[in-house]
């Protein structure tokens, strides 16, 4: 797929938001896009996932670790799409962890996956998740990367599309000063000023 497919994928789900967003990372946003929205659509989530396997299939990985709640499903597909299995790392006071009789065995061989990087947050702790347990974290992908090109991670790191959108710190941001009400479309509380 390539940059204008995934774009126009985006703008026909209504999952490429204009406004003022307030980002899981407390980061302000005038855009956002909700992957969700998208992956709501099991044929898109599908042709998302396989895509995003065929940038990651030479790690041959038997696993794929996502964070709950957005990776999730795209974590799902790429998993199928690699002849892995699919797990998840959820919050339980306040922290990640496998639940739900998760398990990951030493030196198994795990991609991380996501539906968006921003700050890589999540990530960077779903990878610390994998490691605590003894597995072998190969690399990290994600739909999309709106880190600006500087993931902040260890590992190799995919993905489908590259996007930017200004963002502001909540003391300093341009949308609030305009008094444009703000937002909270993701999955996760953010943090607050």
């Amino acid at each position: 797929m390539d940059r204008q497919e995934l774009l126009d994928l985006f703008r026909r789900s209504g999952a490429l938001l204009d406004g003022h967003f307030r980002l899981s990372s407390g980061l302000h946003s005038s855009g956002y896009l909700q992957c969700a929205l998208v992956l709501q659509h099991p044929d898109a989530a599908a042709r998302l996932g396989s895509a995003l396997a065929d940038q990651l299939r030479g790690y041959r990985a038997t696993a794929v670790v996502s964070p709950a709640l957005g990776g999730i499903i795209i974590g799902h597909e790429v998993a199928r799409a690699l002849g892995a299995r699919a797990i998840f790392a959820e919050r339980q006071d306040g922290a990640l962890m496998l639940r739900r009789g998760f398990t990951l065995a030493d030196a198994e061989r795990v991609i991380v996956i996501e539906d968006v990087l921003t700050t890589g947050g999540s990530t960077r702790e779903t990878i610390q998740v994998a490691r605590a347990s003894g597995a072998l974290v190969l690399a990290v992908g994600a739909i999309v990367d709106r880190s600006a090109g500087e993931p902040g991670l260890d590992l190799p790191f995919h993905s489908l599309l590259q996007i930017s959108f200004p963002q502001y710190d909540p003391g300093a941001c341009a949308l609030c000063e305009q008094g444009l009400p703000i937002e909270k479309p993701g999955s996760r509380p953010a943090a607050m000023p």
